[in-house]
């Protein structure tokens, strides 16, 4: 199968249906006892695996917030216990039953909604206040349709949470007997895509076992585009991975996380 033949968007939408199912970490719903703390106040949601610096949202109390390709019954139902407004767009139904089941489970108020994460067009100008976008745009080839669809639905002051993982990941060869031997060996360059980037033995593993496939942006799509896009940059992390996948893990934070405000 040639790369123009791959439909990644509708491979990767079938790929997270089937995690969802699962109930893989990123699709067990939150617990009743959880959604009661943040009705009471005490809650917590994560951009990265810490919990997020809450300066960063401020008052969700009434604001509407645009919980972007971060279904899965986790962030959005804890934000709307919070007392915001919710809508979760993302493009696995799967995932989004996740976020329905804990709303009638915990009589929460939340809006789900199916689609493109590069494509917004369900949404008129200047919606939000924020949004809320975990690390998900891997899932795409281009992240810059993302930067500026979040800007163009955000009211002006409103702001983007975004995270995403530092491209250095995407960079080595995976081959286990060098990380098991602690050698970090540079296979591919950057941008970086499962579909140019594997062998057709490899991409057809993937697709046959249906795992989703991702790709590498480089930092100035990935920063850069958002200030391409109007936003401003206000703060910026980075975190270690907790539980290390590649050997790159143990030695610089690979997890990125930047607040992004819209001022005009």
């Amino acid at each position: 199968m040639k790369e123009q033949e791959i439909d990644f968007l509708h491979h990767n939408e079938s790929a997270w249906n089937k995690q969802a199912l699962a109930q893989n970490e990123w699709s067990k719903a939150v617990s009743s006892e959880l959604i009661n703390d943040a009705k009471e106040g005490k809650w917590d949601v994560h951009l990265t695996p810490k919990p997020l610096n809450k300066e960063w949202l401020g008052e969700v109390k009434g604001k509407k917030i645009l919980c972007l390709a971060s279904a899965g019954g986790q962030q959005a139902p804890v934000l709307a216990a919070a007392g915001a407004s919710v809508v979760v767009f993302d493009i696995s139904g799967e995932q989004l039953k996740q976020d329905e089941k804990v709303a009638e489970r915990d009589g929460l108020s939340l809006q789900t909604l199916q689609g493109d994460m590069r494509d917004l067009s369900v949404f008129e100008d200047e919606t939000f206040d924020i949004i809320f976008h975990p690390i998900s745009n891997h899932y795409v080839e281009d992240v810059n349709p993302v930067w500026r669809e979040a800007y163009r639905v955000l009211k002006k002051g409103g702001a983007l949470l975004a995270s995403f993982f530092n491209p250095v990941v995407f960079v080595a060869d995976r081959n286990p007997q060098d990380i098991k031997e602690g050698i970090i060996r540079p296979k591919y360059t950057l941008p970086y895509a499962d579909i140019k980037d594997l062998d057709q033995d490899q991409i057809n593993r993937k697709l046959e076992n249906n795992e989703a496939l991702v790709f590498g942006h480089t930092l100035s799509d990935l920063i850069g585009g958002q200030l391409k896009a109007g936003f401003m940059i206000a703060d910026f992390t980075e975190e270690m991975q907790p539980n290390p996948r590649f050997l790159i893990d143990q030695y610089l934070p690979t997890f990125i996380a930047t607040k992004a405000v819209k001022l005009k």
